[in-house]
C-alpha cells in the first residue's frame, strides 16, 4: 500500500473509489469528502500515480484524507496484493473505473469493463460493504428502439459498440449480485460533458469531436456530416456537476440501495436542435452534407487520418433509435435543486473551454 505524498496514514478508510484521478472521480471524491466518508481510499493505476497525488493535494489539505492505493481492477484483489488486507474498515465502494472509449478493441474493453467490474464486486463481497455504488451508463440500453428507463436492461437489444455492449454486461454483473443480497445503487448517465458552470472538461470525446472539427474550420461556411434518421434522433448530453450532484444526493439515501437511477436530460435536444446549439455557440454558418452512413463514416476516417478531430464511431449516435426517460430519478431529486440544465444554457461555457484549452486530448481514461 501507498498514501498520496507519502504520508502515514492517521485512520483507516471509510470508503473505497476506483476512477480516480478521473474526470467524475476527481468531482465525486470532493463531495465524499465534504460530507464526512472520509478517509477514502483511492485505487490508482501506477502510470496515474503523480496525476493522483497532484489531484490528492488540490483536493485536502493534510493529505490524509485521499489515500491512494496502486493496483488494477483488471486483476484478482484488484491488484493489490498483501495491501488488500489494509481495507477491512472499508463499508462503501464506488466502482467509476473502466474504459470510455467508443472506439476501444474487444479485448481492452472485456478486461476492464467486464473482467474488472466483476473483480470489484468480488472485493465489496470480500469485504462485506454496506453499500455499493456502480455507475453504470445509460447506453446499456444499446440500439433498444424506443423508451429505456432505469427498469429496462435486457432486452434483446444490439450495441454500437464494444464499450456499449462491454458496460452492459458489466451492468447485468452487478444485477445478478443485487440479486443475491449485495446491497448496491446503479447510477446511468447519458452522455457526458463538461460542468455546466465553467465547461471545465477532462476528455474530449463523443460530442466534442463534432465541436472541434466545427472549430477547426472557416467560420463563414463550416461543415458537418449528415445521416439518414438523424433528424429524428435525440442527443442525450448531460453535464458533469449534474451527475455529481445526483450521485452525491443518491448516495447518501438508504432507499435508494437496490435501485437503477438514469441521470438523463428529459427534455434532450434533437440532432438537428443540437447541432444548430453548437454552430450559434461558435458563431459558425454550417452546412450539412447528407450521405449514407457507411459512405460518412469513411469521410471522418479519411479526416482523421489527415490529423483533423474526427471520430467515426460517433456517427452511430445520430441515427440512435433510443430514447431515455428518467422518472424514478426525477421523483428522488423532488424538494432539492437538482435538476439537468438544459443545453441550450450551458453550451456557450463548454465552447469557450475548447477555444481556451485546445490541448486536451481524448484519450480513455474516465
Amino acid at each position: 500500500m501507498s498514501s498520496d505524498s507519502g504520508h502515514t496514514q492517521s485512520a483507516p478508510p471509510r470508503t473505497l473509489l476506483t476512477g480516480f484521478p478521473g474526470f467524475l472521480g476527481s468531482a465525486l471524491i470532493k463531495r465524499l469528502l465534504d460530507r464526512g466518508d472520509g478517509p477514502i481510499a483511492c485505487l490508482v493505476q501506477s502510470q496515474y500515480r503523480e496525476q493522483a497525488q497532484r489531484r490528492a493535494a488540490q483536493l485536502t489539505e493534510d493529505g490524509e484524507e485521499i489515500q491512494l492505493y496502486e493496483g488494477d481492477i483488471t486483476e484478482p484483489d484488484i491488484g493489490l496484493g498483501d495491501a488488500f488486507d489494509s481495507l477491512t474498515s472499508v463499508t462503501e465502494l464506488y466502482h467509476l473505473a473502466a474504459v470510455y472509449d467508443l472506439a476501444v478493441d474487444a479485448s481492452l474493453a472485456e478486461a476492464v469493463n467486464v473482467g474488472g467490474t466483476e473483480h470489484v464486486l468480488d472485493v465489496a463481497e470480500t469485504l462485506e460493504v454496506e453499500r455499493f455504488h456502480y455507475v453504470s451508463t445509460c447506453y446499456v440500453s444499446g440500439r433498444y428502439d424506443g423508451l429505456f428507463t432505469g427498469s429496462d436492461l435486457q432486452e434483446g437489444q444490439s450495441f454500437n459498440n464494444h464499450y456499449e455492449r462491454t458496460k452492459f454486461e458489466a451492468e447485468v454483473a452487478v444485477q445478478e449480485r443485487m440479486a443475491e443480497g449485495l446491497p448496491a445503487t446503479i447510477y446511468r448517465p447519458a452522455i457526458v460533458v463538461g460542468d455546466s458552470e465553467s465547461g471545465e472538461t477532462r476528455k474530449y470525446d463523443g460530442p466534442y469531436y463534432m465541436l472541434r472539427l466545427l472549430l477547426a474550420q472557416p467560420v463563414a461556411c463550416s461543415v458537418l456530416t449528415s445521416i439518414p434518421g438523424a433528424s429524428d434522433a435525440e442527443l442525450n448530453v448531460v453535464p458533469r456537476d449534474y451527475v455529481v450532484d445526483g450521485i452525491a444526493h443518491l448516495s447518501d439515501h438508504e432507499d435508494t440501495i437496490g435501485e437503477v437511477y438514469q441521470l438523463c436530460d428529459p427534455g434532450p435536444l434533437s440532432v438537428p436542435a443540437f447541432v444548430d446549439a453548437l454552430a450559434d455557440a461558435a458563431g459558425h454558418r454550417v452546412v450539412s452534407v447528407p450521405g449514407p452512413k457507411s459512405a460518412m463514416k469513411s469521410l471522418l476516417n479519411t479526416l482523421e487520418a489527415g490529423g483533423l478531430p474526427a471520430e467515426s464511431a460517433t456517427l452511430d449516435y445520430l441515427d440512435h433509435p433510443t430514447r431515455y426517460a428518467c422518472p424514478k430519478t426525477t421523483a428522488a431529486f423532488a424538494g432539492t435543486d437538482i435538476e439537468c440544465p438544459p443545453f441550450e444554457t450551458y453550451v456557450d461555457e463548454l465552447v469557450d473551454f475548447v477555444r481556451e484549452n485546445p490541448d486536451i486530448r481524448d484519450q480513455a481514461m474516465q
